[in-house]
Parts: C-alpha cells; structure tokens; sequence
C-alpha cells in the first residue's frame, strides 16, 4: 500500500467516523474526509466508505472506486452485522463492521493491496463466461425459423429481458463486474426453467427466451415468475451487493409473422415495459384490432361523449339517480303488481347497513382515542434512509424548493437521501435551480424520469436509486416534521413493514373548500386510520408521508395501470402477510386543493381508484391464508360495504316514495315506527359524534382554528357527505365506461 497517499473517507455515519479517525491518525496516517465526487481527484491508498455513500447507490460506488485515480482499494465499514450479510470479501474490497478494535483498523487497512477491481482478473470477460451457455442472436433467429418452418409447435412465445440499470453501468464498471452480474442474471433466467425453452444473448444486456409448446396463461405465468425472481435476487460484487429492476417484454408468434418479425414485438413490448418499471411484464398488444359489440351501455358513453368534461359529470350523476333511486322504484312497482312485495325486507337490509356503518364509525373514534406510539428506542441503530419526492414539475414548480427546503432541515442521525424524482413535457427554468442546490447538498438528487405520465413511474425510476434500508414517499407538497425519519425508524425497527403518517393540511386559510378539508384530513388520519387500523387488524398506505422497507418496496413497485395505485401497493402488501402500522403523530404537512372544481377532480379519481381496488382484491384477501378472520371481515367492510354503501344508502328515496303511492299520500304513513326513529337518530348521530373525535383528537395547529370544526359539520351535514356519495357512484359508472384519466391535482398556492 502506498502510505504516502491520505486516505479518503466518504458517507460514514457520524457516530463511527471518530472511531475510523482517531486510530488511523494515531498511526501515522493522513485522513481526509471528502464527498463521492473526491474519488478521481487525487490518488488515495485507501478509500473508506458506508456501504452507500450519499448519493451513490451499490453499484455507483463500486463504479466510482474502479475509476478512481492510482487504482485505490476499498475498505467498507457498515453499522451492523445485518449489512455484512451475503457481502463477499475480495482482495481489493474488504469489509469492516463496528464497533472494532482499532487495532483491527488499522490491520485491514495495512492489508489491502495497491490495485482495484480494474486491475484484477479473478473473472472472466462477458463473452468469455456467457459464450458456452448462450446462443447468439442469428443462431437464436435460424431456431426460431425452424420451428415456424415445421409447424408443429401450436404455441410460440418470444421474450426480451433486460436489467434496467446495467445499461448505465456498463461504461462504468471492470468487465468482470458486468460478467459477474450477466451471470448470475443468466443462472436466474435458466433456474427452473422448462425444458423446452431457448437461451441466446440478444443485444447489450438482452437476453432472449424462446418459449415453445406454451400457451398464453403459461407464458404470463412464467414471465410474472421470472420477473419476480428476479426482482427479489441480491446480486452480489467484491465488497458490494445490489438489486435490479427487470424488463421483460413478450409477444406472441402470429400467422403473419417471421422471426424477426415476433423479435421486434417482444421487445416493443419490452420499451414499454421499461417506460413503467413496476415489475410487470409486458405482452405486445396489436394496434389495430377487430371492434367488439359495445356494452349494452354503448349509447350512454358515446352520448357521454357529447358534453364537455363538467357536463359529463352532471350526466353521470342524472344517470346515477335513476339507476339509483329510478330503476329500484320500478321493480318495486313492477313486483308489487305481481302480488310479491319485497319492501320491506329491503327496508330491513338498508336498517342494518346503516346500523352496522353507524356502529363502525363509532367503534373506529373509540378505539382512536388511545394513543398510538413507537417504542422510545429503535431496536437497531439508525440506518441510512431515502426520501422520494414525486413530482410532476409544470404543475408544482412554484411550490418544489420550498418543499426541498424542509426535507432538508430533516434532523436524522444517518445519512438522508432526497430524491426528487420528476416529470416535465419540457425543459424548465426551476431544473437550474435544482441542479444548484444538488451541488451545495450532496444528498439531494433531482432526477428527471424521461417518458413517465404517471408518479408510478416516477417513483419507480428513483427506486433503482435509493439507498436506504427505508424509505419515504411524498407528494410534492408535503413538508414532513425534522424528526419523522427518527420516528418511523422506530416502529421499523421493531417489525413494521410501512409506516402511514399523519397529513396534515397546512393552507386551511386559503378557502372555504380548503378549511373544509383541512378538517376532514383530521377526521381521516388522526381517527378513521388509526381507529380502522384496530379495528380491522391493519392498516392502508394513503400515497404520501408512508414510509417503507425498501426492499419490500422494491419488490411490490406501485403500478401505474391503477388510478391509486398508492392503495394498490399497500393491499398488496397486508395480503402479502406484511405489516402496516398507523401513526397519527407522525406528521407531514400539505397543501389541499382551493377550488370545488380541484376537488372533484381529486375526489372522482380516490373513488374510481378506490372501485379499481375493490374488484381486484376483493376475492385474494378473502382467500389469502396470510390474514385472519378479524383481517378478512376488515376487507370485506373496507372493499365491499364501503363501495355498496353509496347505493343501498339511498334506497330509503324509492321505498318511501313506493310507500307513499300504496298509501295515497306521503303524510298517511307511520313516521313514528320505533326501528325507523332509532336507526335515524343513530346514524344522524355519527355526524356530530366524528367531529367531537375529530375536534379531540386533531393537531394542535387545526385544533386552534375552532369555527373549521363548526363549518364542517354544517357543510357535511348540509351537502358533503351526501357530495360523497355521489362521487362514488359516478366513479362507479366512469370505470364501467371506461374513463381512467389521471388528472393531476392543481396548486395553486405556495405555501412554506
């Protein structure tokens, strides 16, 4: 080793960079603390770093430390026994866990040899290791042929298979690592595999698959596997491990086609693929196909079609009275002539829905009352942490730095990784000024994700980046409190998969339709949450302020074919067995929309979103051996009562009124039955009761703004609730006419 040359110590934690110091300096050595971008300045005898450096994912590192000038090696001191795990120990990368003996230190450190990754031959080059199992491109083309030739395969499949971020790595790292990582890519792709599949090396970093003798669920099946497998595998380098997002893109040989013909489809497929990162694998679709018989609906959608997007709406919710109140009004007519009188077990039915719903909201309120809190202490040392901002830039441009600004007074003993992960149609003044406060914060990292429509997208991309052991999801506009990191860690630590936080509105004042749902975000996560959360056994990820284990967020990915696709994730992560807790003291503060027209534009799409989830997951909980009883009725309240509960409300409209016609008058009927007074003043009562939990329960910064909590519970008695419910029905009849825009939430105030 070169000891004239200082070494470089970049990303320690705070509370073992001293320890690293002290005896290096008392031996004789120079220590320099730096940044990543020190790496190349200068020779070193030693690089010591964390495990990730700010700023720098796995691979990043590796790639900095196999440029870097004088070829120094690396010494990697981790925190805990957890981060030493599946490392393996090469010659030029060494592991070092603390707390260590200095004597120790020092001894790795005189033991690393004076060259790097580059410069050793342990590996053999890309081709050298893959040319023995693989097939070229022709080859695999003339097999292709071959088959379509013969005809006696009924059923051919074709795949492309990519890693998404080797792509960027591929200049920057040894060939041995890009041969180590192709590898093992390879072992996964052929681990179980059926017999009749066909392996070949396509372009770059493309693997190609040839499925004979399979048909179209099959091959979903095995390319949702393989995705999968390859998702959750830890790649492992010297002195480095890391995880990749597959790309997978499939299609279908048709009559029409040759190979290079299906070759081309499966690796459109494959861009499309790549264009989402959720880990789903894409099936070529053909652009033109033959036009179907429309549902017995068509007429509605193309009359729909008509009328400009607010119009639409009252459409829809005209057709929502009539097949709400109109068409069962006619069956009970209908039936009553025929001498079967179903009203009132009808009547009966909607009683108890009502009751039941009345009953939960108090049960929930009840149960909020208690306190949720993490343990005082973590059960291990704070590790490092990412936050991903997503963002779609020509809407929140005037609010984002503000929004940087907060997450970077975050008080947080480890490292904090912020990315800023956006999307812009065009270039944008406000990306300067991004790129300006990256360079004074080393661990801020804006990233723009090219072709993305969706924050699916966006946070998928920034995943492939984030270095936390956890990470966080924030709208743009969200401004957590300093020591959120700290208390998510907690729960975290003592076996929580999630985190849901407190939103809390911070621009209540801008508006009345702002004030009015300033209190509801208080009724929402400060009791519905954490008082549903006991209640049912779980508990949801609401979008924002949630923070997650990151590999399980890797694994899930949040897909963007799903109007909240927030939900989607954290359903599949309770039915997955994993735990979601609720904490309404973890607080982030964010801006809610001004203007009744913003509102329902944000309102329409939660309740199309929250139907897409009800149809899908319905059927899996309940079937999933993974939730218990108490878990499987919380479903079947929160996925099933909760949709229905907009229709089989307002059939009380068309029982009275077919009551009223047998009776001859509306007066002549009995207003007074005992169940109906009961019931009525039962669920009247739940209005008032919401606010006094609200109101008790809520953060002192709304808790002083009393005549909110007032105009509330007017405004909700008088239209809100009942505004509720119809925006549920009319998203019910949007996602049966086939209307899935995501719309994006208009800002319009800036607030810090």
């Amino acid at each position: 080793m070169n000891v004239a040359a200082p070494i470089l110590l970049i990303g320690l934690d705070s509370n073992i960079a001293p320890d690293v110091i002290a005896p290096l300096r008392a031996g004789g050595y120079q220590v320099q603390i730096g940044t990543p971008a020190d790496i190349n300045r200068r020779a070193w005898a030693v690089v010591i770093s964390g495990p990730a450096a700010a700023g720098l994912g796995a691979l990043d590192l590796l790639a900095a430390l196999n440029r870097s000038a004088g070829g120094a090696p690396a010494l990697l001191v981790v925190g805990h026994r957890k981060e030493v795990g599946g490392l393996e120990h090469g010659e030029h990368f060494r592991t070092l866990s603390h707390p260590f003996d200095p004597v120790d230190l020092v001894a790795a450190v005189r033991a690393l040899p004076p060259t790097n990754l580059a410069q050793a031959d342990a590996l053999a080059s890309p081709a050298e290791t893959l040319a023995a199992t693989l097939l070229s491109q022709a080859e695999f083309c003339q097999c292709l042929t071959r088959e379509i030739g013969a005809g006696t395969t009924p059923s051919i499949f074709v795949a492309s298979v990519r890693l998404h971020e080797l792509e960027a790595y591929r200049e920057r790292l040894a060939p041995a690592a890009i041969a180590a990582i192709e590898r093992q890519q390879l072992d996964i792709v052929q681990g179980n595999s059926p017999a009749t599949e066909i392996h070949a090396r396509g372009r770059d970093d493309e693997l190609l698959i040839l499925l004979l003798n399979i048909n179209t669920r099959q091959a979903r099946e095995r390319m949702h596997t393989l995705s999968d497998r390859i998702a959750r595998y830890v790649f492992r380098l010297p002195g480095q491990q890391t995880t990749f997002t597959p790309i997978i893109g499939c299609a279908r040989l048709s009559k029409q086609d040759d190979a290079q013909g299906v070759l081309a489809k499966a690796r459109e497929a494959a861009t499309d693929a790549a264009s989402r990162l959720d880990l789903q694998p894409a099936f070529h679709h053909p652009a033109a196909r033959l036009r179907r018989p429309g549902p017995p609906w068509s007429w509605l959608i193309r009359l729909n079609g008509l009328f400009a997007p607010q119009r639409q709406i009252w459409l829809q919710f005209g057709v929502s009275l009539l097949l709400g109140m109109g068409l069962p009004y006619l069956v009970y007519y209908a039936l009553g002539a025929l001498g079967w009188d179903i009203t009132h077990g009808v009547y009966l039915f909607v009683v108890a829905v009502l009751a039941f719903t009345a009953l939960s909201i108090w049960a929930e309120g009840l149960l909020a009352l208690r306190a949720m809190h993490p343990p005082d202490e973590p059960a291990l040392p704070y590790p490092s942490a990412s936050a991903i901002i997503a963002a779609y830039l020509p809407n929140e441009a005037p609010i984002i730095e503000a929004t940087i600004e907060a997450f970077l007074r975050m008080q947080y003993p480890a490292s904090l990784q912020i990315i800023l992960a956006y999307n812009t149609p065009t270039d944008m003044s406000i990306e300067t000024r991004l790129q300006q406060i990256a360079a004074v914060h080393p661990n801020f990292i804006p990233m723009r994700v090219q072709g993305s429509t969706s924050k699916a997208q966006n946070v998928n991309a920034a995943l492939a980046h984030a270095t936390g052991e956890f990470t966080a999801v924030f709208d743009a506009d969200h401004q957590p409190d300093p020591d959120s990191f700290r208390r998510a860690w907690r729960w975290l630590s003592h076996g929580a998969d999630v985190v849901q936080g407190h939103c809390l509105i911070r621009n209540g004042d801008a508006s009345w339709v702002a004030r009015m749902v300033a209190i509801e975000f208080e009724q929402i996560y400060a009791v519905n949450h954490p008082g549903r959360a006991r209640l049912h056994g779980f508990a949801i990820f609401g979008g924002s302020n949630g923070y997650w284990r990151t590999d399980l967020l890797r694994q899930l990915r949040m897909h963007g074919f799903m109007l909240t696709e927030d939900i989607d994730s954290s359903l599949r992560a309770v039915i997955g067995g994993r735990k979601i807790v609720s904490d309404p003291y973890l607080i982030s503060r964010e801006l809610a929309p001004e203007t009744m027209g913003a509102l329902v534009k944000q309102r329409l799409r939660w309740a199309q979103g929250w139907f897409q989830i009800s149809m899908k997951w319905t059927l899996p909980a309940l079937r999933s051996p993974r939730l218990n009883l108490q878990q499987k009725l919380g479903m079947l309240q929160l996925l099933v009562l909760r949709e229905a509960f907009p229709w089989v409300s307002m059939q009380i409209v068309p029982l009275v009124a077919y009551w009223a016609v047998q009776a001859g008058s509306l007066w002549r009927l009995d207003w007074l039955v005992p169940i109906f007074v009961v019931t009525t003043l039962f669920t009247l009562s739940t209005g008032p009761g919401q606010i006094l939990f609200t109101y008790r329960l809520a953060d002192p910064q709304i808790k002083q703004h009393r005549r909110w909590f007032w105009f509330y519970l007017w405004t909700s008695t008088l239209f809100y609730s009942g505004q509720k419910n119809a925006w549920n029905r009319i998203a019910h009849l949007k996602e049966a006419m086939g209307e899935t825009t995501w719309n994006v939430t208009t800002r319009t105030s800036i607030k810090k």
